[in-house]
């Protein structure tokens, strides 16, 4: 299966960042292993999320590259290790340029919004800016019909697969499986019914299932330690991310602390 990635190939030349090397480095295994265990991704990213103060430290050589930031008109607050952040997303669109030198779909521009924070992350040493993780966008399963209900009970299925064969291959135990669905789907009649079937027996503290705010599919887990990179099934979403998801994932799923 020809499944290449990119990564970008002038990054240097709009962002300094001090442990992007690291961060290419850990994302380009993962995926080799990945792809290697049979599971498609998108060749280039489906988001970053980058840890500044002042935003402008990235949020300016994104708008150089041709990303819109706040392109969804929304902040995810972001309560990581306790302390108060907020992600304000970047997306590159879809005819840019940039993508033939792999710059990814979107970025999270999070920053602290007190100085507890601030001392939080300068804390940590990483540098200032510093990619916090990267994520792979999984390839869906082909969508043939328009009932976003069928869909839905094709596509949790096969993350929950995903999951398993990615967390074999990785070696890790993969974080919890964020499931944001259309609202039509969690009041569906049978959709309590029709759940436990789909998940195939996950433990309730593996999965976290929501409605997606404006609508569409989005479906996440962290593959690494503390947060350091995930993968990501997108379809149909008119915002970056969902706001309970983000909830969730800044509390409980990822760490400022990486080591």
């Amino acid at each position: 299966m020809e499944n290449l990635i990119t990564l970008p190939t002038n990054f240097a030349d709009y962002l300094t960042i001090e442990n992007a090397d690291l961060r290419f480095a850990e994302a380009t295994e993962v995926a080799e292993r990945v792809i290697g265990a049979g599971v498609e991704i998108y060749a280039n990213m489906d988001h970053a999320a980058i840890f500044c103060d002042p935003p402008h430290l990235v949020a300016d050589g994104l708008k150089q590259l041709g990303y819109v930031n706040g392109w969804d008109a929304r902040c995810y607050p972001s309560p990581v290790d306790g302390c108060d952040y907020i992600n304000v997303s970047a997306q590159l669109p879809i005819d840019s340029p940039a993508r033939d030198d792999g710059w990814f779909d979107y970025v999270a521009v999070v920053h602290p919004v007190d100085r507890t924070a601030l001392q939080h992350m300068l804390g940590q040493g990483y540098g200032n800016p510093f990619i916090h993780h990267l994520t792979w966008g999984l390839v869906p399963p082909e969508r043939t019909l328009t009932d976003d209900f069928e869909y839905a009970s094709r596509v949790v299925p096969f993350m929950v697969e995903r999951r398993e064969v990615i967390g074999d291959t990785i070696g890790d135990a993969p974080g919890t499986l964020i499931v944001a669905l259309p609202d039509q789907v969690i009041a569906h009649p049978n959709f309590e019914e029709a759940l436990p079937e789909w998940l195939g027996g996950l433990d309730e503290e593996e999965y976290q299932v929501e409605s997606m705010q404006g609508g569409g599919f989005l479906i996440q887990f962290f593959v690494l330690t503390g947060g350091r990179i995930e993968v990501a099934l997108r379809v149909d979403t008119t915002q970056t991310f969902n706001p309970k998801s983000v909830h969730k994932i800044s509390e409980d799923e990822i760490s400022a602390v990486q080591e």
